[in-house]
């Protein structure tokens, strides 16, 4: 079983006590290496605020404090950001599989995304980006695997950012369904 542990920075945190928020009630077990959980104030990245971001080479997550007085949004945003270390975990014929779904999608004119991260990756897609396996490409399938986990799994049944129809969301949960993903995530 992998271990998550919190890191409370100097100064304090939201999360006085080091201990995890209560679980993703959906979540399969975890397996892997431990990994740290950090909180900081004011948490950005190359694009502006964010909620939080993954290191998976140091492996640990870091979420800007504000996440603290949303107990649901924390949830979706930590199953988000644990899956990222699943995705590297995942091996080139799961995300290829995935990737096979995501063109599909497309094909049958799906629109929206089941989170922001995802969404406005696609909606910056150009044409030859999926044929070409662009880095925008490979950037967006990432963040979708990563955001409808978070769907499946956190326990969080509708958000504003839900905005992928229903039909293209059941094939999306149908492939966790039936992927090793949903009996043991590897991160």
């Amino acid at each position: 079983m992998a271990l998550i542990f919190w890191h409370t920075p100097r100064g304090g945190s939201p999360w006085h006590d080091e201990t995890m928020p209560p679980p993703a009630v959906r979540l399969p077990p975890l397996s892997g290496l431990p990994v740290r959980l950090e909180v900081r104030h004011q948490l950005k990245d190359r694009t502006g605020p964010a909620h939080a971001g993954s290191f998976l080479r140091q492996r640990r997550i870091v979420f800007d404090a504000g996440l603290a007085a949303r107990p649901a949004e924390f949830l979706r945003i930590f199953v988000h950001e644990i899956f990222h270390f699943a995705w590297l975990r995942l091996g080139n014929p799961g995300r290829r599989s995935w990737e096979a779904l995501l063109r599909a999608e497309l094909a049958g004119g799906a629109r929206g995304e089941l989170g922001w991260s995802a969404e406005w990756r696609k909606a910056e897609l150009q044409s030859r980006d999926a044929a070409r396996r662009t880095r925008r490409w490979r950037e967006y399938v990432c963040e979708s695997f990563c955001d409808t986990a978070a769907w499946v799994y956190s326990g969080v049944p509708s958000h504003r950012e839900y905005t992928l129809a229903p039909r293209f969301r059941e094939r999306r949960r149908r492939w966790f369904a039936e992927s090793d993903v949903s009996k043991r995530i590897s991160i």
